[in-house]
């Protein structure tokens, strides 16, 4: 018996690109990817073309100066201290509840649902920190920064409408940041402490 040339039969692969092509989709579809997040920061606007230098010049008394150097040392108007107290100290400079005349200076202001406030409309912190300051360091400054915006906010919430600032409607929660608008500097980091 002669052996002859027996084909292999053949897989039909005429649909695979189509398979693959359904599976990519499924998994575009199907995944989520994770996105960075940066820091919420609203830059001020510019000043107007008509605008005087003389009327942007900042009261030193109204800036308060968080310095953070390459050893995660912070320093709050001329001052070291732990991060754990930042909170405190920044709170007390935005509120300035006594007047005192070493903090910010109040000025009446109209505002929804409180009427005539005082308030420390033209309040700063200026952030700067050290080239060599660890990301987690100035993490934990910009935390603290943003909780004690939020702390005042919830505290004044609270007083006024028994709820905490998020459980506020719109018109509200502006109201409240008219007293306590946030307002944080951040110049550019810079090597002015410890390694180059």
């Amino acid at each position: 018996m002669a052996k002859g040339n027996r084909k292999v039969p053949e897989i039909n692969s005429s649909s695979t690109a189509d398979i693959a092509f359904i599976i990519l989709i499924f998994f575009l579809v199907t995944t989520s990817m994770d996105t960075d997040r940066g820091l919420a920061r609203q830059l001020p606007p510019p000043p107007e073309p008509d605008m005087k230098i003389e009327d942007i010049i900042i009261k030193e008394r109204n800036v308060l100066q968080v310095l953070l150097n390459s050893q995660n040392q912070l320093m709050v108007g001329g001052e070291y201290v732990r991060v754990s107290d930042l909170r405190k100290r920044a709170k007390e400079f935005i509120a300035n509840p006594y007047n005192d005349e070493k903090m910010p200076e109040k000025k009446a202001k109209d505002v929804p649902f409180f009427g005539n406030v005082m308030v420390t409309e033209n309040h700063v912190i200026s952030l700067l920190n050290d080239r060599g300051t660890t990301y987690q360091a100035y993490i934990d400054v910009q935390n603290e920064l943003v909780a004690a915006y939020n702390e005042l906010r919830n505290e004044l919430a609270q007083e006024k409408w028994q709820k905490n600032y998020d459980a506020l409607d719109e018109e509200q929660k502006k109201a409240i940041r008219m007293i306590y608008s946030q307002k944080i500097s951040e110049a550019e980091p810079k090597n002015y402490g410890g390694k180059k």
